[in-house]
């Protein structure tokens, strides 16, 4: 008896729902929905409903377990614990680029490499400049962030103005800005140093290798020595989240089997059970079977890649920019942004990463490091240098590590975050959409 077909979607509910598959489809979306975020957190934050804001975010938890109880907020729980599968991310994008990506070979991985450093040094360089001295010194690498989702989503948008080995340039600026963060937040956002503790996330990180060397799948293994790294890392004095950085980094970027070995195994297999009776529950059982051996040629990475981004890009970074983005604006005017600690931070995302960028990819290219990407112009590629001025995620959080227990400092450093970002996003988008022309072999960038 043949199954009989599922019954036909209704057509209201396809009108319903479309637009929404069409936005989660969109590659701009997550950081349409990172801004979106933003706006809900600052309006909520200076509306009648503001204390609401404050309650539901600053609302003590507790964990109990045998080893004792922690207290800690609601925002300390996005920021401390669940942004670690946002670094977990991070630490397997950036592996993935450096065994298979853009980042395999040096000769691809110079030029962005030298842009990020300039990308670093120049803002970090213009922020000490307004700040050296006082106590907002200790945000001098705030400014050095580009975000990824932000500024790639602002080139989704610029489809056929921008060519791909732009967005690829991109990518693997951000990515090195990315490693460049962590190792600064390592180095300087600790807590103190505790060796024995240390010890322990050394012996952690040795169970970690040895699940990479024989390929182990199963989530359920490194998320028990996930826990166990934060654990240690938390106690040891170093930020904890860099412990997702590290478990991303041994998740094994090779299949079990070769993807031609399996393949030919399952045309045999195939081939035999189409000879075979019709039987609905045999069938099942063959079809399970012909899944559980294409996991076989699918890279653990790739597969928790596909498993983490979605929850991550539209769950966890949107909640983190809703908790850290509602700064209240009550008792602030223009003058406030005069101080030189937002001061700092806008001159070093919109003037110190563009000049930055530009001028130490300018001087790669013309010292014959590396050629210009896809051929672009200095016009696009000072675009794409302003754009790259948008640091939001990661400039949040290394903010709420620079100033803890100090509200104002913080806020100030939310507020120069945010302008800055929405200056360099603004500017950069304009420079792109309503610059010279790119060649007509750009314009077939698939953006």
């Amino acid at each position: 008896m043949e199954p009989r077909p599922p019954p036909p979607v209704p057509a209201l509910f396809k009108v319903a729902i479309a637009p929404l598959q069409a936005f989660f489809r969109l590659e701009a979306s997550s950081g349409i929905l990172l801004a979106l975020s933003a706006v809900v957190a600052m309006v909520w934050a200076n509306s009648p409903w503001a204390s609401s804001y404050t309650s539901l975010f600053d609302a003590p938890l507790a964990l109990e377990g045998a080893g004792g109880r922690g207290a800690f907020t609601f925002r300390e729980f996005v920021n401390d614990g669940l942004m670690t599968l946002f670094f977990f991310l991070v630490g397997m994008e950036i592996k993935r680029e450096l065994a298979a990506g853009e980042l395999r070979t040096p000769a691809r991985a110079m030029l962005p490499l030298i842009a990020a450093m300039g990308g670093m040094l120049v803002p970090a360089g213009l922020y000490l400049i307004f700040n050296a001295g006082t106590p907002a010194a200790a945000g001098w690498a705030i400014p050095m962030a580009t975000d990824i989702a932000f500024s790639i989503g602002c080139l989704t948008l610029l489809r056929g103005r921008v060519s791909h080995a732009l967005v690829v340039f991109l990518t693997a600026l951000a990515i090195f800005d990315d490693i460049g963060g962590i190792i600064v937040i390592a180095l300087f956002y600790g807590t103190g140093v505790h060796g024995e503790w240390l010890l322990a996330a050394g012996g952690v990180v040795v169970a970690l290798a040895v699940c990479n060397r024989f390929y182990v799948r199963n989530g359920i293994f490194y998320l028990l020595l996930g826990a166990a790294l934060w654990y240690t890392m938390h106690h040891g004095g170093i930020h904890a989240t860099l412990s997702g950085v590290v478990l991303g980094m041994f998740i094994p970027t090779l299949p079990v089997r070769r993807g031609r070995e399996v393949l030919n195994e399952l045309a045999s297999y195939i081939s035999r059970t189409l000879k075979e009776p019709e039987d609905e529950a045999v069938r099942s059982a063959q079809i399970l079977y012909i899944e559980e051996q294409l996991e076989d040629i699918e890279p653990p990475l790739n597969r928790f890649v596909h498993l983490w981004h979605g929850w991550v890009a539209f769950g966890i970074v949107p909640l983190f920019a809703l908790a850290n983005s509602g700064i209240s604006l009550a008792g602030m005017s223009l003058a406030d942004l005069a101080k030189p600690l937002p001061l700092g931070i806008i001159v070093g995302l919109f003037v110190g990463k563009q000049v930055g960028i530009f001028l130490f990819t300018w001087v790669a290219v013309k010292t014959g490091v590396s050629p210009m990407p896809g051929g672009a112009s200095a016009a696009q590629l000072h675009g794409v240098a302003v754009v790259a001025g948008i640091g939001f995620t990661v400039a949040i959080f290394v903010a709420t590590l620079a100033f803890p227990g100090e509200p104002q400092l913080l806020a100030e450093a939310k507020l120069g975050i945010l302008l800055g970002s929405l200056l360099s996003a603004v500017v950069g988008y304009l420079l792109l959409r309503f610059g010279p022309a790119p060649k007509a072999a750009l314009s077939t960038s698939p953006l």
